[in-house]
Formats: structure tokens, C-alpha cells, sequence
């Protein structure tokens, strides 16, 4: 693993650093090849919004110069941004936030390919987040780290997730698709969510190909007319479930979306 802060690299974090006092700050996860971020233009995107959410006063400019440690490098990149070292208590410092990055090499990234998976409904719950920060992928993830623990209980490699009014949500680290009533359905995270950059690049392809989509909300419910199931995130473009609790599931709508946005070609 490498590390980076504001372009040079470092080995240390700071102890009085806010990120690991208050999980103040954001981050994104994408994949690298051949020295390219994937997607790179939505992650750029979902960090700013997420700065403005959080009022971070981030410096992006750091991030090719961090870049620039990695020619033609492969693997795994996480960015951080932190609030950076600041007094005690929740009151902002006046200082710029830091960008880090986290760099995981691989000697190998193949294409996308869908993956097959089984599934289930998660008995722990989301509560509704404040408003400014639904979507916003904050530091603070303790809510997945929970929710990772019983789907690991379960032996589920991802899992439904609700909020305390039997909307669907998400999953444990990815974002859903569901195929209910031969048409395609995201939902549409009012209360709580992550807005993944997988998810957003999805439903620009499906509009661009003519393919419906509803983002709406989705109650547990409308879970019995349940026809296909896929999660997404930055690392998977396609985890299709074959079995959901008792029930097996179409994979071939999922296949066939797959061929048709191309899933296994991502830039």
C-alpha cells in the first residue's frame, strides 16, 4: 500500500487528526488501470458535492500531483479528504482540508464481468440521515460496518437493506437495481443512501439506450414481485443475485442489461 497527502507521500497520520476523531470528512473508492482512474470524472464530481455538503475547503488540485507517484500503476484507489488536524471539539479549524490517497497495486484488473451472487433482506435497519448529507459518503460508515457484520453472520456476499419504513435503500456497499413488473427500479435514496458513482453511470447508460428506469421508492413489499436483482458499486459493475431468500431469480434480464450498456467497458 502507498500513501499520499496533498501530493507528497507520507507513511504517518496525524493522532489529532479529525478524521479519526469524528469521521470528519468523505472519501470515494475506484479502480486504477494502467495509471487511469475509472469513472474518474464522477468520482471528482461526488467529492465536490460531498465538500460542499460537509463544508470541507478541499484543494483538488493535490490529487494529480499524488497521481503522478503512480505512472501506469494498477489496482485499487481510495480518496480521502479530512478536515485535517484540528483543536479539540466539533468547531471547525480554519485550515484547508487534506487529500489523501490510498493506493492498493494489483499485478492485474480484468474487465467488468457480471458476477453471481445469493442474496437476502437484512433485519438491521437505516434511520433517516440529516438531509444535507443523504448520498453524501461520509467517513462515518459505522452503519455499514454494522450491517457488513450480520450479512458476514449470514454468509450473504451483499444483502437488501431497509430503513425503519420498509423502503428499500441499498445494499450493504453497493447501490440496487430491481426488475419489478418487467421494468427496472432503483431507488430513489429521499432519507438515507449512498449516491454511487457506479449507480449514476448506469442510469446515464440506460436513459442513453432508451431502457426504463424508475427512481422511486421501493417498499419491502413490492419484494414478492421480485423478477431480477443486481448491485453495483465502483469495484463490481454487476453483482446479479441467482437466489433471493427462497426464491431463485431471472439472471438473464441482468445479462442482457449487462451486454447491452457494456458494462464490461468502463472509462
Amino acid at each position: 500500500m502507498q500513501c499520499f497527502k496533498n501530493g507528497k507521500a507520507v507513511a504517518q497520520i496525524d493522532l489529532h487528526d479529525r478524521a479519526f476523531h469524528y469521521g470528519d470528512g468523505c472519501f470515494s473508492t475506484a479502480r486504477m488501470i494502467d495509471g487511469q482512474i475509472e469513472l474518474q470524472a464522477r468520482h471528482i464530481a461526488r467529492l465536490e458535492q460531498a465538500c460542499q455538503a460537509l463544508q470541507l475547503r478541499a484543494n483538488l488540485v493535490s490529487l494529480p500531483m499524488s497521481l503522478a507517484h503512480l505512472p501506469r500503476a494498477t489496482g485499487t484507489l481510495k480518496i480521502i479528504i479530512s478536515r485535517g488536524v484540528g483543536q479539540r471539539g466539533y468547531s471547525l479549524p480554519e485550515q484547508e482540508a487534506d487529500v489523501w490517497l490510498f493506493f492498493y497495486p494489483k499485478e492485474q484488473v480484468l474487465p467488468f464481468e457480471p458476477e453471481s451472487i445469493h442474496s437476502d433482506v437484512l433485519k438491521l435497519r437505516l434511520g433517516q440521515t440529516m438531509p444535507a448529507l443523504v448520498g453524501i459518503k461520509s467517513l462515518n460508515r459505522l452503519e455499514q460496518v454494522m450491517l457488513k457484520a450480520e450479512a458476514d453472520s449470514r454468509q450473504l456476499p451483499e444483502a437488501i437493506v431497509l430503513d425503519q419504513q420498509s423502503e428499500i435503500v441499498e445494499g450493504v456497499s453497493s447501490n440496487c437495481f430491481l426488475k419489478l413488473n418487467n421494468t427496472w427500479v432503483t431507488p430513489e435514496l429521499r432519507y438515507n443512501g449512498v449516491q454511487g458513482v457506479m449507480r449514476a453511470e448506469i442510469l446515464a447508460r440506460m436513459q442513453q439506450q432508451g431502457i426504463a428506469c424508475e427512481v422511486r421508492s421501493v417498499h419491502q413489499d413490492e419484494l414478492q414481485q421480485l423478477q431480477s436483482l443486481f448491485f453495483c458499486n465502483a469495484l463490481s459493475a454487476m453483482k446479479m443475485v441467482t437466489q433471493f431468500a427462497d426464491h431463485a431469480l431471472d439472471v438473464t434480464s441482468c445479462q442482457t442489461l449487462f451486454a447491452q450498456l457494456q458494462l464490461n467497458r468502463i472509462a
